[in-house]
């Protein structure tokens, strides 16, 4: 069997052995070395291209089906629960904990509940309903196992590395946030972003409110290609006399985007958190579609009472 291997970066120091042992097997194995933001960005031309017969993605949990056959490898990681048992002062004033964690970490939490629970806590995992496949688990763009349980929580707890995950979280849900970092022995409470976010959003919707031509975001990887929307907004923006045309790239070079100066302001339709993290690398204005539609329904107000 032709197999391409996928890996995260984190991973990527891996791939040789996996590779050798499929090959040990009577396969022949080839090893994609472009990087990859996730199972939402899976190697498919890549695989295509050399004629596989199947992708082994690494790292992730399955994220949504794919014309093509994909085998996920996820990747399990036993982290210390230290951090949970240190940071229980933080959590004084709460009696009803939310927690959450990545792939990495799922098989943890019923440990970390039992934690809490023992020290007079009553826990909720919520269940995903979009491309998460675990309880607890939460992706960059899927925090539903958050947001389910936001109404039936007095806070959260995030186990795992890094805030890329958890900052998803913080913005869809309400209460207070806590990160608690097995490997830096450390926690955060992260609900000042939510603020520094409203008032971001606030100032991208300040500097678009004279755009009149707008190019919208349509990435092609499998997991964030949103063409429907992408016509929708354009349509939209249309109607109302604004000009707009449809942006296409598998990953978006943002010194590419800023050298399209006719535009006035970006829409993004592909992955959600490049309109929170990395609109700072655009020139111009660079709003989600919900930003969109309350930019527009300004401008209509606008009009109206001239």
């Amino acid at each position: 069997m032709r197999i391409l291997l996928q890996f995260p970066e984190g991973l990527k120091q891996r791939a040789l052995g996996y590779a050798k042992e499929l090959e040990r097997q009577g396969n022949e194995v080839f090893i994609s070395a472009s990087p990859t933001f996730g199972a939402c960005d899976l190697a498919l031309d890549e695989a295509k291209s050399i004629k596989a017969d199947k992708l082994v993605h690494f790292g992730h949990a399955e994220f949504m089906r794919a014309d093509f056959n994909v085998e996920y490898v996820e990747y399990r990681m036993d982290a210390s629960l230290d951090a949970i048992e240190k940071s229980m002062g933080e959590l004084a004033p709460y009696r009803r904990i939310g927690i959450v964690t990545t792939v990495q970490h799922v098989h943890q939490l019923e440990e970390i509940k039992k934690i809490y629970e023992a020290h007079g806590k009553e826990v909720a995992i919520g269940k995903p309903y979009g491309f998460a496949r675990h309880s607890g688990q939460i992706l960059g763009c899927d925090v539903g196992s958050a947001a389910a349980i936001n109404n039936s929580v007095d806070c959260f707890v995030y186990f795992g590395g890094g805030l890329f995950h958890p900052l998803g979280a913080v913005y869809a849900t309400t209460k207070p946030f806590l990160a608690v970092d097995p490997f830096a022995g450390k926690w955060l409470w992260l609900d000042g972003y939510r603020e520094k976010r409203r008032k971001e959003e606030k100032r991208m919707l300040v500097r678009a409110s004279d755009a009149m031509r707008f190019g919208v975001l349509v990435s092609t990887k499998n997991g964030q290609h949103n063409m429907n929307l992408a016509k929708m907004l354009k349509a939209r923006i249309e109607k109302d006399g604004f000009e707009a045309a449809i942006l296409v790239s598998n990953t978006f070079d943002f010194d590419a985007l800023n050298n399209m100066m006719e535009i006035d302001a970006f829409v993004n339709t592909a992955c959600p958190r490049i309109a929170t993290e990395d609109f700072e690398r655009l020139r111009k204005p660079l709003l989600s579609a919900n930003l969109l539609m309350e930019l527009i329904k300004s401008k209509e107000e606008a009009r109206r009472q001239l």
